[in-house]
Parts: C-alpha cells; sequence; structure tokens
C-alpha cells in the first residue's frame, strides 16, 4: 500500500505530465501560426507587397518633382520628405533594400542593477557541481543576450524562475521529488499562459488577420491577391504618367 506523500507524488507527477503534453501542444500551434504567417508574408510582399513599394516610390518622385518647381513651398517639402519615408519603409517591407539596423539599446542603471542581481544568483563560478555550472553557464548566456538588447523585463523575469526552478532541487527521495514536482508544474502553468498569450497577440496582427482573410476568399475559388496585384499595375501606370507631367511641369 502506497504512503500518503507517495500517493501525493504520483498525483502531482500526472498532473505534471498533463501540463508538459499540453505546453507542448500550445507551443507547436503558436509556432506553427508564426511560421504560416511568415511564409504567407513572403508571399504578399512577392505578389503585390514590391507593387505597394513601386507605387510609393513614384508618389515620392512626383513629390520631388513638386518641390523642385516651387522650392520655397514649405508644405510641399514637407510632403516630399513624409513620402520619401514611406517609400523607404515600403521598399524595406519588401525586402528591396536593407532595413535600417535598429540603434543600440540605452543602458540604464536599472538595467545594469538587473543584470547585477543574476549574475550574484545565477553566476558558474558559484556552482558545486558539474550539472549546476551547466544550468547556470545556460542561465547567463540568456541573461546576456537580454542584457545585449536591453532587455530589463526579460532579465528580472530569469531572476524569478531562477528562485523557482525544480533543477534546484537535489535528492531523489520522495520529499524532494514532491517539491521538484510543485515546482515544475508551477513552471508549466506559467509556460501554457505565456504560450497561450503570445497566441492571442498573434492572431490580432494585421498581417494574420490579413492571412485569415486572403486564405478564406482562396478557399472560396478566389485570387484577392492576383486581382490587387492587377488594380496595383493600373495604378503603377497612371502614376508614371502624372510623375511625367509633374516633370515637364
Amino acid at each position: 500500500m502506497m504512503l500518503p506523500e507517495e500517493q501525493e507524488l504520483t498525483r502531482l507527477e500526472g498532473e505534471q505530465a498533463a501540463l508538459e503534453e499540453q505546453v507542448t501542444s500550445a507551443e507547436l500551434a503558436l509556432e506553427t501560426a508564426k511560421t504560416e504567417t511568415a511564409q504567407f508574408q513572403h508571399r504578399y510582399y512577392q505578389t503585390v507587397g514590391r507593387l505597394y513599394a513601386q507605387l510609393d516610390e513614384l508618389d515620392a518622385q512626383i513629390a520631388n518633382a513638386h518641390v523642385a518647381q516651387s522650392p520655397d513651398d514649405v508644405a510641399a517639402q514637407a510632403h516630399a520628405q513624409a513620402a520619401q519615408e514611406q517609400a523607404r519603409k515600403s521598399a524595406e517591407e519588401a525586402g528591396l533594400i536593407e532595413a535600417q539596423p535598429a540603434p543600440p539599446p540605452e543602458i540604464t542603471p536599472e538595467l545594469k542593477l538587473a543584470y547585477r542581481q543574476a549574475a550574484k544568483l545565477m553566476h558558474p563560478d558559484r556552482a558545486t557541481t558539474e550539472p549546476e555550472r551547466l544550468r547556470r553557464t545556460s542561465l547567463m548566456a540568456q541573461v546576456n543576450r537580454a542584457y545585449e538588447i536591453g532587455d530589463q523585463a526579460a532579465i528580472e523575469k530569469l531572476i524569478v524562475a531562477y528562485g523557482q526552478d525544480p533543477e534546484a532541487i537535489g535528492g531523489a527521495d520522495v520529499a524532494s521529488r514532491i517539491v521538484k514536482a510543485i515546482r515544475r508544474i508551477a513552471q508549466l502553468r506559467r509556460r501554457l499562459s505565456e504560450a497561450q498569450q503570445e497566441m492571442e497577440t498573434q492572431q490580432q496582427t494585421e498581417i494574420f488577420q490579413l492571412k485569415q482573410t486572403i486564405e478564406e476568399t482562396e478557399a472560396m475559388g478566389g485570387d484577392p491577391l492576383g486581382d490587387l496585384a492587377q488594380q496595383l499595375m493600373q495604378e503603377l501606370s497612371e502614376r508614371k504618367i502624372q510623375l511625367e507631367i509633374a516633370q515637364q511641369e
């Protein structure tokens, strides 16, 4: 007959196994959604994104032509600058030009403090066993990456997670295994909640919703991207005429 603590351990390990399956399914669904959205985004930019970029470039050239005709027109200059910026963004999105690198993150005193706290807790030099040293090395690598991009919240999250890490529990007796299972269950619940929130955020993005709309129309036999491409080609022809007129004025 099992002792009460052994029964509790069995229950906890069953709950842990069920949560691990849920987390795996949630993370798979999330990564699938991200991958399929990225694939759609590439197809969208190849089909119509490049045409939008060409339209924006023509708009910028037309705006510059108007500035050349009226160099003292402040409103025309502002419009031309805005048009040029839009053309650059469109070209970046369509992959026609390389995106400008993001500015380096600001290293704030708060970020430095979070890093120091993490290093004091997790530095590999504080390990007393080889498995512990490897665990700390992996954690500090995550801390370093977060610091490099200025992600203070990520470092603070790692600090909290470190204090609740089930791998920090040693021993193979029932009591130790119960504590380890409790921590692992809490860890899995957090990850499941995070994955679900990430999926909700993903589903709310414009590109994801556009993907759904386009795919629903295609499932009914339509060709919305092809139709839009034809419309944009017509607009490109019209813009080229407008540019020729603007340059001749």
